[in-house]
């Protein structure tokens, strides 16, 4: 080994490839932007502590995902909150913003409009791409009750949204 090598290259080479994709699933989950990033530092600091379980876990992603809606339920059992995350626009170009918000509110409220159990089975099954079995092992649930409420959440977000994107989600999770 090495004696010059960084111990936390790996988990640090992890934490830049992950973090995008972590704080946009925490949204997904239900939270805002600067509650995202906050539960997201929490899993992560969380990771570091055990690194070595997430290294060595068949899947690291499921496991790190397991961490994440730990910590979302954790933070939603406090009964004080000392502070309100604000929220703040990016400044990126977007070709029609108004369509992009549009767009956004839509999908953030038919995404609301689901149980926090189908929230989490939709983000953490096409956001994540976990399979159905790793879902089931995240939230600890049987792999039946993944595809129930992976139906049932798809069917009512066909309902509200009015488009067949869910339909082609749906056939490509079948093959």
């Amino acid at each position: 080994m090495d004696p010059d090598a960084d111990p936390d290259a790996d988990y640090v080479t992890y934490v830049h490839m992950r973090w995008g994709p972590l704080v946009r699933s925490a949204i997904l989950l239900g939270c805002s932007r600067t509650e995202a990033e906050d539960i997201v530092q929490t899993t992560l600091i969380r990771c570091y502590t055990g690194w070595a379980k997430v290294q060595s876990a068949a899947v690291p992603d499921a496991y790190v995902y397991r961490i994440l809606v730990n910590c979302l339920a954790k933070s939603r059992r406090r009964r004080w909150w000392g502070e309100t995350p604000t929220e703040r626009l990016p400044h990126r170009v977007v070709e029609d913003p108004a369509a992009a918000v549009t767009q956004r509110a839509s999908v953030l409220a038919a995404l609301g409009a689901l149980t926090e159990q189908q929230r989490a089975v939709v983000m953490l099954r096409y956001y994540a791409d976990l399979s159905e079995r790793q879902v089931a092992d995240v939230l600890g649930i049987p792999a039946g009750t993944v595809k129930s409420r992976l139906a049932r959440g798809l069917e009512q977000l066909s309902q509200l949204l009015g488009d067949g994107d869910t339909d082609e989600v749906r056939r490509e999770s079948s093959c």
